[in-house]
C-alpha cells in the first residue's frame, strides 16, 4: 500500500481526552475515531490489525475443535426471560422495542441464545461433545466508558460455548480451550497469566480470567514465577497449573496457604482479555437443553462458556508493547510489516530502488506500507515509528549511490545498512 493513497489520518498532538498509551496511540496512529461515547470507527490501519488478531483467534479455536456459526446481534427478550437473567442483568443491557412491540436486545452475551440454538438442534449424547464459537460485534452500556477500546461500549468479541453429557467431557472440554488460550496469547506474542476467578452474572463454578502482562496494566497481578514457564508450553494440565498461585491484587493475601514465598512471588501488571466458564446445567435446565442419553433417559447437557476480548486485545498489544516514540507491533498482528521509507520522492535513483524492493516483497506476499510523500524526512520517520511497523527500510540519495538501504528493526531499534539483495533476503526469510 502506498501511503499516499492510504487512509491513515496521523495526530501531532494527544487529544485531551485520552488517558493511557494504547488509546493516545489509537488515535494518533490514525487507527480509531470516536463515534460516540465509547463507540469507536475502525480505521483501515487499526482495522488490519483487529483482523489479525481475529486471524489468529479463530484459527486456535478451530485447532482445538470448535466450529464457527454466527448469532444475530439482535436477540428476543423472551430466551433471557427463560433463563431468568433478563431483569437480573441489569442497565448494561440495552433494551428495545421493535414496530411490533415485541421486546428485544442488543445482545451483551450469548448464553441463551446458543443454548436455544443447540436445544432446538441437538437430541442425542451420540451427537456430544460440541464446542461452536463466532465472532461477534456486542454492546454493554457502561456507565463511564473510558480508555478507548479497552472499556467501550461496542466491542469485538470471541465468545464460544461447550456441550457435553457429563462432567468429565465438560472438564476435557475446559482444558482444550483453557490451552487454546494460552496458545493463542503466545502466538501474539503475550505472557497470559490465567487465574482463578469469580464467574459474574454469567454463572459457574469453575472459571479463569487470562491477564497479559504490561507495565501498564490496569489490574495488579501476584503469581507463582512457574506459572511463565508452564504457561509459555501449548499445552499444560490444568489441574497443576491451577495449585499455583495468581491472583489479582485485590484478593493477593500473604499470609494465604497457597501463597509462594518471596524469592517465588513475582508481582506485575495485568490486562484481562479472556474469561472462560463451567456452569454446568444452570442454562440447559432453566432452557430445557437436553439429550437422550445412553439409556434413553433425558439429560440436561452440561455447558462452558469462553470469551475473548478480540477488539480490547489491539489496546493491549499497544499497552504492553510501546515506547515514548509510539507502538512496536509483534509481527503477528501487525497491519503491516515493513515501512518503506523514500527519503527523497523525485530522485531518480531512490524512486527506482524503492519501487523495485515495493514490487518484490509486493510479489513474495510481504504486507509492505511505502512511504512515497514528498514531505520531511523527519515527519517520515516520525510516522514510522509511531504507528509500529516490526521493520522500517529506508532509502536516501547517499545511501543509494553507495548501493545499500537502512533496514531498521522498531523492537530493538537496530539498524544496519545492507545491500537491496541483502535487505530483501532478510525480509522474506
Amino acid at each position: 500500500m502506498r501511503l499516499t493513497r492510504f487512509f491513515m489520518p496521523t495526530l501531532k498532538e494527544t487529544p485531551s481526552e485520552a488517558q493511557i498509551a494504547s488509546h493516545r496511540l489509537m488515535l494518533r496512529a490514525g487507527m480509531i475515531r470516536q463515534s460516540a461515547s465509547g463507540i469507536y470507527t475502525w480505521l483501515p490501519l487499526g482495522w488490519k490489525v483487529l483482523q489479525k488478531i481475529e486471524q489468529i483467534v479463530r484459527e486456535e479455536q478451530d485447532a482445538a475443535g470448535a466450529q464457527e456459526l454466527l448469532m444475530p446481534t439482535i436477540q428476543s427478550a423472551d430466551i433471557w426471560r427463560e433463563s431468568g437473567r433478563y431483569d437480573a442483568y441489569g442497565k448494561e443491557m440495552l433494551r428495545i422495542v421493535d414496530r411490533h412491540d415485541r421486546e428485544m436486545l442488543y445482545g451483551p452475551t450469548n448464553e441463551e441464545l446458543i443454548t436455544q440454538v443447540f436445544r432446538d438442534n441437538v437430541k442425542s449424547y451420540r451427537e456430544l461433545p460440541k464446542t461452536l464459537y463466532h465472532i461477534q460485534w456486542k454492546f454493554r452500556d457502561e456507565v463511564r466508558p473510558r480508555f478507548g477500546v479497552m472499556r467501550g461500549r461496542e466491542f469485538l468479541m470471541k465468545d464460544s460455548y461447550s456441550f457435553d453429557i457429563d462432567f468429565d467431557g465438560a472438564k476435557r472440554s475446559y482444558e482444550a480451550m483453557f490451552n487454546a488460550y494460552l496458545r493463542t496469547f503466545k502466538r501474539m506474542g503475550l505472557t497470559a497469566i490465567p487465574m482463578v476467578a469469580d464467574s459474574g452474572a454469567i454463572g459457574g463454578n469453575l472459571t479463569h480470567e487470562f491477564h497479559v502482562l504490561a507495565e501498564t496494566g490496569e489490574s495488579g497481578v501476584f503469581y507463582d514465577v512457574a506459572y511463565e514457564e508452564l504457561a509459555a508450553k501449548d499445552a499444560v494440565d490444568l489441574e497443576a497449573l491451577s495449585k499455583l498461585y495468581a491472583v489479582t491484587d485485590e484478593k493477593h493475601d500473604p499470609n494465604a496457604a497457597d501463597c509462594p514465598p518471596p524469592e517465588r512471588l513475582k508481582e506485575a501488571r495485568g490486562i484481562e482479555v479472556g474469561h472462560i466458564f463451567y456452569f454446568g446445567t444452570k442454562y440447559s435446565k432453566a432452557m430445557g437443553a437436553v439429550v437422550a442419553g445412553p439409556d434413553g433417559n433425558p439429560v440436561h447437557v452440561e455447558m462452558g462458556s469462553y470469551g475473548i476480548g478480540v477488539s480490547r486485545l489491539v489496546g493491549a498489544i499497544i499497552e504492553a508493547y510501546h515506547d515514548d516514540r509510539g507502538i512496536k507491533w509483534p509481527e503477528a498482528v501487525a497491519p503491516f510489516k515493513v515501512g518503506l521509507v523514500n527519503l527523497k520522492v523525485g530522485d531518480a535513483a531512490c524512486d527506482k530502488v524503492c519501487e523495485d524492493i515495493y514490487r518484490t516483497l509486493s510479489e513474495q506476499g510481504v504486507e509492505v506500507l511505502y512511504d512515497d510523500r514528498d514531505d520531511r524526512a523527519g515527519v517520515k520517520f516520525a510516522d514510522m515509528d509511531l504507528i509500529g511497523l516490526p521493520w522500517q527500510l529506508v532509502a536516501g540519495p547517499k545511501g543509494v549511490a553507495a548501493g545499500v538501504v537502512e533496514l531498521k528493526n522498531r523492537h530493538t531499534g537496530e539498524k544496519q545498512e545492507l545491500t537491496v539483495e541483502a535487505a530483501l533476503a532478510r525480509l522474506t526469510a
